[in-house]
């Protein structure tokens, strides 16, 4: 009996040869080469932070807002020493430069200084008010800085000055800031030769990111648990860990919402219908018990804060007035606020019917139909600005940062790690087709 020659193939890459190096039929993979994805990324990295540098420069010299101004200062004199590490090829230091200049250095002297945006005031007067009456929200809010236009979870941020004091470690920014590190960290963690620290620093001294981490931006810890649900989801397992990240993302800012049904279709898909369903039980059981009793505690402050305010139908008129397509329409525009609030109706049903008729299949794919949802929303809400953009830009880039595996991100990474490898073929008399 004789075999027939077969020609030589190259060998399909399987999950497990793309983690392990090991191909298929054990050959070993090609290594990746030296001049690949991230060494020519580490070459050009200069003139990014040149560019971050200039940014930072010009805020500082425009800016008529006090903590903008402080920011910028000290970011472009991080921003300049990262160019330089990075023209003398030190990628690592360049980035801790970064984020020292960026983040840590303007975070200090606004805490200390006691310089901060409206938004870290509001949640912190919500903290207070929620440990004495049950409720974060004013009853007859008169000015613009009475609104508190979030969840309630977001007054949990506010909770440690109320009970210990003014103080550094007290600041509602500080609470932002490490709960945004913790859960992108942890996110992180879930890719398979994942150079974490690599990635949380450079998109915390990404300048859309590193500005509301010092100034105190409240959506950096809501997308920092919209991604941490992500990854939990892509990861598998029971599904309620997901679920709970969601629901306490949820619990923070109406913005989190959308991640409830992207979350447990991509759940659904690759988990399996009983997975997403355990998911979206305990996402809602979290939510609702974070916002339920606060709103049955004061049911007109409850709508008057967080529905009609947002929404631009408030008893004052909001400060979210960037010139985006839904703020220009209800401005602008005869019914304008119900031509904007039309098309963001549409637009959510776009994307869910997108959500039946081609589910997402990985963690990358569910974060761009994320992403997009949130865009959409973004521009179409009468009451917005541009600073809202940062949801979709974190979504969409944290799950392509390039890792060790050769340019594949840390989505890729788990993606393949949770498939099956495909079974090998063979020939009729039994044996491989494969060279053995």
């Amino acid at each position: 009996m004789t075999l027939i020659d077969r020609a030589a193939t190259p060998a399909p890459h399987t999950a497990r040869g793309v983690l392990t190096g090991v191909g298929h039929l054990g050959q070993t993979s090609p290594p990746v080469p030296p001049g690949g994805r991230l060494a020519s990324l580490a070459r050009r990295m200069w003139a990014y932070w040149l560019g971050c540098a200039g940014f930072a420069l010009i805020l500082a010299t425009t800016t008529g807002l006090g903590p903008h101004r402080v920011w910028g200062a000290c970011a472009a004199v991080g921003y300049g020493t990262a160019a330089v590490f990075a023209v003398r090829n030190s990628p690592r230091r360049a980035a801790w430069a970064a984020l020292l200049g960026a983040v840590l250095v303007p975070l200090a002297v606004l805490v200390v200084s006691g310089e901060a945006q409206s938004e870290v005031g509001v949640v912190e007067r919500s903290g207070a008010l929620l440990l004495h009456s049950g409720s974060p929200y004013l009853p007859h809010p008169v000015h613009t800085v009475d609104y508190d236009p979030y969840l309630p979870g977001m007054a949990l941020f506010g909770v440690p000055r109320a009970l210990f004091g003014n103080g550094p470690l007290t600041d509602a920014r500080v609470w932002f800031c490490l709960t945004f590190l913790a859960c992108m960290g942890v996110a992180a963690g879930f890719g398979r030769r994942h150079r974490r620290s690599d990635g949380v620093l450079s998109l915390a001294a990404f300048p859309a990111v590193a500005l509301p981490l010092a100034v105190g931006g409240v959506d950096l810890p809501v997308v920092a648990l919209m991604c941490l649900g992500l990854a939990l989801a892509g990861r598998g397992g029971s599904g309620t860990a997901a679920g709970v990240a969601m629901g306490a993302a949820a619990a923070l800012k109406w913005t989190a919402w959308p991640l409830l049904p992207v979350g447990l279709v991509l759940l659904a898909i690759t988990a399996g219908r009983r997975t997403a369903l355990r998911a979206g039980v305990a996402a809602l059981s979290v939510a609702v018990m974070a916002v339920v009793p606060v709103a049955l505690a004061d049911p007109h402050a409850f709508v008057e804060h967080v529905v009609l305010f947002p929404l631009g139908e408030g008893g004052v008129r909001s400060p979210a007035t960037s010139p985006l397509p839904g703020r220009l329409l209800a401005e602008y525009a005869p019914d304008g606020a119900v031509l904007a609030t039309g098309g963001l109706v549409v637009a959510a049903v776009g994307v869910a019917v997108s959500l039946l008729i081609r589910p997402p299949r990985t963690v990358r794919a569910a974060a761009d139909r994320l992403a997009v949802g949130l865009g959409l929303a973004i521009c179409l809400i009468p009451a917005t600005r541009f600073g809202y953009l940062v949801l979709p830009l974190v979504l969409a880039g944290w799950f392509r940062y390039p890792t060790e595996t050769g340019g594949a991100s840390s989505a890729e990474v788990v993606d393949l790690a949770e498939c099956p490898a495909p079974k090998r073929p063979e020939s009729r008399h039994g044996l491989s087709g494969g060279r053995a």
